[in-house]
């Protein structure tokens, strides 16, 4: 029987679906995640009662995760604890834990949370997001709560270099906006559950109106990535201790970043006079 190659991390793809489970298989996710290395040596009758569940369950996780058998799912984890050492274990925060130990372990996951972005912002999403800024004469960034600090970050980034980009975190002022897009307009929706009623609400006014939709949420399964023409992931399991989103939060910040790298090589020197332009109008504003 073929084994799969290592084109992409296991663990990461258990991380990125997480969402997608039932709560049998999250049990069975979180103790994979939790303990790879004793998986390795496990029965599937074994794991499964690990997650005090059935061995149909083991397989119906192990489709989501595009395996077909058991035994070449344990040799693929083998062979990634074995490649990547240090990349694998994710440890849950517990009540015992110090300060330091707290410390590493909250690093550890935003590290290994931005790490899954190798394989959940592929090459081809980037470009299709550029193809619809091109298009786009307005940026609409929004989001509620949490979500509007992401698209407050977007707002200065892109409105830096000269990009037409506006932002409310207010709900109403946001339907108001929305009420007068156009075809020319893009709106990129941010919510972590992808189920924020004011997002969803604006977006709605948006489509209607012809307006492209980009969502940067955690769930491919929610409410606005089914509204969206395009959605990046930021999906990760945030932890027990984690508030939420906490995670993802730093995930979606750093996908923002990769736009905007992305958007200003493009088109570099109309993009760095831009940026001089920016630069000189908020150095009036120091001393």
């Amino acid at each position: 029987m073929e084994v799969k190659g290592t084109l992409k991390s296991l663990l990461s793809d258990i991380r990125i679906k997480y969402n997608t489970f039932s709560k049998a298989q999250k049990r069975l996710a979180d103790y994979i995640l939790c303990e790879p290395e004793k998986v390795t040596l496990l029965s599937i009758t074994e794991l499964a009662g690990k997650g005090d569940t059935s061995e149909t369950t083991v397989m119906r996780l192990l489709k989501k995760l595009e395996y077909d058998s058991y035994q070449v799912f344990r040799i693929n984890l083998a062979k990634e604890l074995t490649e990547k050492p240090g990349e694998t274990l994710n440890e849950e925060l517990s009540e015992e834990d110090g300060l330091a130990t707290i410390k590493k372990k909250v690093i550890k996951h935003n590290v290994t949370a931005i790490n899954d972005l190798e394989q959940t912002l592929s090459e081809d999403t980037i470009a299709e997001f550029l193809e619809f800024l091109a298009a786009s004469k307005r940026v609409l960034f929004f989001g509620v709560g949490a979500s509007a600090s992401i698209s407050q970050d977007a707002l200065h980034k892109f409105g830096n270099i000269g990009i037409n980009v506006c932002s409310h975190p207010d709900p109403h002022q946001m339907n108001i906006i929305c009420a007068h897009s156009t075809p020319d307009d893009l709106f990129i929706a941010v919510s972590h559950t992808g189920e924020s009623q004011e997002v969803l609400n604006a977006v709605s006014i948006a489509r209607k109106n012809g307006s492209k939709i980009i969502s940067l949420t955690s769930y491919a399964n929610s409410s606005l990535a089914k509204m969206s023409d395009l959605y990046l992931l930021s999906s990760t399991n945030d932890k027990k201790y984690h508030s939420e989103a906490m995670a993802s939060r730093i995930v979606q910040l750093t996908i923002i970043d990769i736009l905007y790298i992305a958007t200003f090589m493009q088109n570099e020197d109309v993009y760095f006079e831009e940026m001089n332009k920016s630069r000189i109008a908020v150095a009036l504003n120091k001393t």
